[in-house]
């Protein structure tokens, strides 16, 4: 695959087994759901390092079932927090800060890391990742909207090689295993539709912060969740996959799906679509990425066509969700308008998380914010941090 983001996984050279792995986000719902793979498949891994922001209970618990030689947490309170809570005579060094992250992602002895910081906090850990030329399993799609194009330069000079856990991007990655670039159409990326599929904009204008937190498939952290109800979460991996597969935005297409039984699907020149089947377990597209090329057997339920039933699809309504089509014009416009939509979009949802704006109002920020922005260029990650931060700034001024 000419257009992949790195060195195409299949043919490009890859660290041996047992890896030995960073975990970035090991609290969150994509990391605890990586630890139960690896417990299932102890031979294959060797944990070095965990980062856990301030869950300090459950990154100690973690620590002292797999004893890592490095933790990392966001603050100091945390830290002493944390070492007060581990087992005697285990002293692993505790690291604190953004730049923490930064430095489990390029320890020299790991070789996988496994990126699921949630938002633009993950971009500079990827990065730095990359740099280092590691195996990278990514669940931080924001990586790619703030800086798919500088990831994509620091794998091509390093060698470092990634692979796509969102179920969506994994499900693509399996599709286009086989095939050449110029065999494919187009991407089909599928959405559940989240918990207000087919409400209207006067309901929506109702939606509180626990009705929009409740996914009717899909158990994942408040962020996300949020972003899943505006279908931002689909903007985002919509914008992702342009970067992953180098594609151009006509070439990638979003239906609803509710079931979440097919996760996205390839079409091809001939008019064939290969789609990827499975119940919506997380595990599963985690183990694929983590034990690639090995396809390892999980503890977990087997998809029963019979049970499910009925498998339906739908096009996005984009006037009552209106995110999903600010992502697809911010990628069209250029490099540093995605910056300018995630950096709104945190904003607004943390504000809408801490019950200070409505939920209509989130698109409506997010949309003034673009409007705004003029275009500039970010050919480095300091410029993409600088916009970041200054939108976020002029975002928070707008509305307070």
């Amino acid at each position: 695959m000419q257009t992949y983001i790195s060195p195409w996984p299949v043919t490009a050279e890859l660290p041996e087994f047992p890896r030995t792995v960073s975990i970035l986000g090991s609290t969150g719902s994509i990391g605890t759901s990586t630890l139960k793979v690896i417990k299932q498949h102890p031979d294959l891994f060797r944990i070095k390092a965990l980062a856990g922001a301030r869950n300090a209970k459950l990154l100690s618990e973690q620590a002292a079932e797999h004893r890592p030689d490095y933790l990392a947490v966001l603050t100091e309170e945390t830290a002493r927090e944390l070492k007060s809570m581990l087992p005697a005579g285990y002293e692993p060094e505790i690291l604190t800060g953004p730049e923490a992250y930064i430095t489990l992602a390029s320890l020299d002895e790991v070789t996988m890391v496994l990126s699921s910081i949630v938002g633009a906090a993950g971009f500079e850990p990827t990065l730095a990742a990359a740099e280092k030329g590691k195996m990278i399993a990514l669940a931080n799609k924001e990586s790619l909207v703030l800086g798919g194009h500088i990831i994509r330069e620091a794998c091509k000079r390093t060698g470092a090689v990634i692979l796509p856990v969102d179920s969506e991007h994994n499900a693509l990655f399996q599709g286009l295993a086989g095939h050449s670039a110029d065999e494919v159409s187009r991407l089909i990326l599928t959405a559940s539709g989240g918990p207000f599929r087919g409400r209207t904009k006067e309901f929506l204008k109702t939606v509180t912060r626990d009705q929009a937190l409740a996914h009717p498939n899909w158990d994942m952290g408040a962020k996300i969740s949020i972003d899943s109800a505006t279908l931002m979460n689909k903007g985002l991996e919509f914008i992702e996959a342009c970067h992953l597969y180098g594609l151009p935005p006509e070439q990638v297409d979003v239906v609803v799906h509710p079931q979440s039984i097919i996760h996205s699907l390839v079409e091809y020149v001939d008019g064939s679509q290969l789609g990827h089947l499975g119940l919506p377990d997380m595990q599963i597209p985690i183990a694929y990425c983590m034990c690639f090329p090995k396809r390892v057997p999980l503890e977990l339920k087997k998809l029963n066509l019979a049970e499910v039933g009925t498998l339906t699809f739908e096009k996005p309504d984009l006037d009552v969700f209106p995110c999903l089509k600010h992502a697809a014009d911010a990628f069209s416009a250029g490099q540093s308008h995605p910056i300018v939509l995630n950096a709104a979009n945190e904003v607004a949802v943390d504000l809408f998380l801490k019950e200070k704006i409505g939920f209509t109002d989130i698109p409506s920020i997010i949309g003034k914010a673009l409007d705004a922005h003029p275009g500039c260029n970010v050919e480095e990650a300091g410029s993409v941090l600088e916009l970041d931060a200054k939108t976020r700034r002029d975002v928070t001024a707008s509305i307070i």
